[in-house]
């Protein structure tokens, strides 16, 4: 729904906007009998350790009778009765849980427990956050909560993890069987950047973290082990393959070391799964939108069956014209029973799966790609090798991979019958993203509701597209598309950003992921990631080596270096099942194009310590990366405003002593609907109608809130309440955080200004190198970005 638009500049009642030191109202030591005494602590189920450098904290116990809730702790603490607050807890960054800490104040929820904009205080982890030091998590408090009080009950509640994807209470929420991560301090203060106390015992990173020792090549050997074992039960198998089993015969016909390779008995193999698929199809039609047999069915359709074609399409050639029997089909001997040449039945099967998917495509670019490679590219390509007569034309099919990659508009699913040519009214959910929408973007970076941090990292996928182009897919010696080349080495490189030195679980050397910041994660640290990420789908050298982009090959030779890219394949070793099998199948070949390079490598990662000092921005995204010395900053401006502008930021600030996690506020121009969105109570989910309901029940803090819909584009029928692309974006973000004042200007045509606020006397432009002093006026242009810094205003700073 679009609205009379008119510009609005606005800092929500909810926060404020932060100023260089925090102002710390009042401080809490957990485990601290005087302190606790002072802030009339109360605790169920807890136990006091003495943890990371000697300091004391709290652990919330696992409940003694089973069960998915545990211990509880709370303490009164000063708060201002006129200002915005925020709460800040000090964690240690070496310790492990899959366990989550809420937060709660008077009794009511601060924040939600998945992927809200105001997060829990703690969503559990796998590996160190923060080797060797602290870190502190600032959470805001509703204004409408504090304002005229001086101090307030505030509780921290222990649960057990969650699986985000449980459909029902039991599948979503597991039991609590271990203590929470223990609670070091607390802190009540009312700018968003919290300042570490002088005085407060620090942690400091290591200068040279060593290299991991191991393990080495050897695990190479088990890789291919895997493969072949693999490949020789479903040879020696009594039941036709079905298209997982299908993809990693077809796939192994052209690796050199597999016992697959051309070796007739795979054909055989092959022909009598694509017999039965077809004979499943004929049987079931509704196999041709979502085969139970591949993960996520819905997308991949009968793709794999036609990856299969087209690669062995030389070595099938012979056999496509024999009969099969196809119960349900019409061969010419009556209806029920009849026998079909195997070029007609694979055609049929495929181009029905093809058009249902043309019909059915995802909005999500992680999904977007995958519908669109297997349900609509592959099987296409399969037609094509069967029966060029009723493929689509090559530029037209291709035409769906280019929107999914972002080279082109993304023009939604196809509407109505697709044999009927002219306008047909839709019969298909229309996504409501407008006439000029695209799934990346201009920088490289995949756009939905901001920046994303694992889910983003589609190098994998792209991989996958470039490679389904080639005259035989996966198969090396002469190219595939290459504007799809080229657009998968700009994603590769605009997401080499999005990795920041730390250590492994192990201490050693490493690179991660950052997640802390991406709209759809819920895992902090991030996984260790280099030129890509590790996959149930693909090793981390795999673009690398299909590229052979100096860059890349760069980024790939630091995990080698590192002996990180092992670890990477004895860690996919340790996930069962045949797609993880067929994910490691390049991984022999991809590291010897990595390692045998002879080119010119340019380099490391750009976050790497030692690298030159940069500013990043993604102003479609809403999002900014600085390195500045030996410190890093990530922020999201657009963060997780799915329904309305909701005023909030989030950061992540690495230094060499500890690091913040923090949603703040920030300023926020915005073009107005006219609509208001007011909070429900969710308490579970920030999205999706709130989630699945709990077996307590909770006020949510929020509820009630009101926020202001931004206006929607041309096209676009927004739902009050429905999760929207466009709803929550604004024009101009102002965020003042610590040291930072970043100015964000989101629009393609308009000009907005940036004032130093007072108290920022000796701010420095990042990129230019310009000096400023409180109030200058500074332009920002269309779609750019400034990011000034206060220089020694910091703990350790010079």
């Amino acid at each position: 729904m679009s609205g009379a638009g008119f510009v609005c500049t606005f800092t929500i009642t909810l926060l404020g906007i932060g100023t260089l030191h925090a102002d710390l109202m009042d401080t809490i030591t957990l485990g601290d009998s005087a302190s606790e005494a002072a802030h009339a602590f109360h605790s169920s189920n807890s136990e006091v350790i003495t943890g990371g450098l000697g300091q004391s904290a709290r652990h919330l116990l696992p409940p003694v009778t089973p069960g998915w809730a545990g211990g509880e702790m709370s303490v009164t603490l000063t708060i201002d009765p006129e200002k915005p607050n925020y709460l800040t807890t000090r964690f240690w960054g070496d310790e492990v849980t899959g366990n989550r800490m809420l937060l709660f104040a008077d009794e009511k929820q601060i924040g939600y427990r998945h992927l809200g904009d105001i997060d829990q205080v703690d969503f559990g982890n796998e590996d160190p956050v923060y080797n060797g030091r602290f870190y502190y998590v600032t959470t805001p408090l509703p204004l409408s909560l504090t304002q005229g009080k001086k101090s307030m009950r505030f509780e921290l509640r222990g649960y057990g993890p969650i699986w985000p994807y449980g459909m029902t209470f039991d599948s979503f929420q597991k039991p609590m069987t271990t203590p929470t991560r223990g609670t070091y301090r607390l802190y009540t203060h009312t700018e968003g950047c919290f300042v570490p106390p002088e005085d407060e015992k620090q942690g400091m990173a290591v200068a040279s973290p060593p290299v991991r020792p191991a393990p080495g090549p050897e695990i190479l050997d088990q890789v291919k082990a895997r493969i072949n074992g693999e490949i020789a039960k479903e040879l020696a198998a009594s039941i036709p393959p079905n298209q997982m089993q299908i993809e990693l015969l077809s796939r192994a016909w052209s690796v050199d070391w597999s016992i697959a390779y051309h070796n007739p008995a795979v054909l055989d193999k092959v022909l009598s799964g694509l017999d039965a698929l077809a004979q499943a199809y004929f049987k079931n039609p509704s196999l041709a939108q979502s085969d139970p047999v591949t993960p996520n069915p819905d997308w991949f359709g009968l793709g794999l069956a036609g990856q299969a074609i087209t690669m062995l399409s030389g070595p099938l050639k012979p056999h496509l014209e024999e009969q099969i029997d196809i119960a349900g089909a019409d061969g010419g001997q009556g209806e029920g029973e009849g026998r079909m040449t195997r070029r007609a039945a694979y055609t049929k099967m495929l181009v029905t799966s093809r058009d249902w998917h043309r019909q059915h495509r995802r909005l999500y670019t992680n999904q977007s790609m995958i519908n669109d490679l297997y349900g609509i590219y592959l099987c296409n390509r399969g037609v094509a090798a069967l029966a060029p007569e009723e493929a689509l034309p090559e530029p037209e099919v291709r035409r769906y991979l280019y929107e999914s990659v972002g080279l082109q508009r993304w023009s939604d699913s196809d509407p109505g019958d697709p044999s009927v040519k002219g306008p047909q009214e839709r019969t298909t959910k229309n996504w409501n993203v407008g006439e000029n929408y695209w799934e990346l973007t201009e920088k490289g970076l995949t756009k939905e509701l901001g920046f994303v941090g694992n889910y983003g990292e589609v190098i994998d996928w792209v991989t996958a597209i470039y490679e389904a182009t080639r005259p035989v897919p996966w198969q090396t010696g002469s190219s595939g598309d290459t504007k799809i080349l080229a657009q998968l080495i700009k994603i590769a490189k605009a997401r080499s950003i999005f990795r920041y030195p730390m250590q492994d679980a192990q201490g050693n050397r490493a690179m991660r992921l950052e997640t802390v910041i991406g709209w759809r994660d819920a895992h902090i640290p991030g996984d260790i990631v280099y030129a890509q990420r590790a996959s149930w789908d693909a090793n981390t050298l795999e673009a690398a080596a299909s590229t052979l982009d100096p860059a890349l090959i760069g980024f790939g030779s630091q995990m080698l270096d590192d002996n990180q890219y092992f670890a990477s394949l004895a860690r996919q070793m340790e996930q069962p099942g045949l797609r993880s099998t067929i994910g490691l199948l390049s991984a022999p070949n991809d590291y010897k194009a990595v390692l045998g390079y002879t080119g010119k490598r340019r380099g490391l990662l750009p976050m790497a310590p030692g690298q030159p000092d940069f500013v990043w921005t993604d102003e479609e995204d809403g999002v900014v990366a600085v390195k500045h010395g030996e410190e890093i900053f990530y922020a999201s401006l657009y963060w997780r405003a799915r329904q309305a502008i909701n005023f909030l930021a989030r950061v992540h600030d690495l230094t060499p002593q500890f690091s913040r996690i923090a949603v703040v506020a920030e300023q926020t121009v915005y073009t107005s609907s006219g609509i208001t969105f007011r909070r429900p109570n969710w308490t579970t989910a920030g999205y999706g109608n709130g989630g699945v309901p709990y077996k307590e029940v909770s006020v949510s803090a929020s509820t009630g809130e009101k926020l202001p819909v931004a206006r929607m584009p041309r096209g676009v029928n927004y739902k009050m309440g429905d999760e929207n692309v466009y709803a929550g974006k604004g024009d101009f973000y102002t965020l003042r955080y610590g040291p930072f004042l970043i100015g964000m200007n989101m629009t393609k045509e308009k000009k907005f200004q940036l004032t130093v606020p007072v108290g920022m006397d000796d701010a420095v432009d990042l990129v230019s190198g310009k000096k400023y002093k409180a109030g200058a006026e500074i332009d920002v242009n269309p779609r750019s970005t400034v990011v000034l810094r206060e220089k020694g205003k910091m703990k350790n700073e010079e």
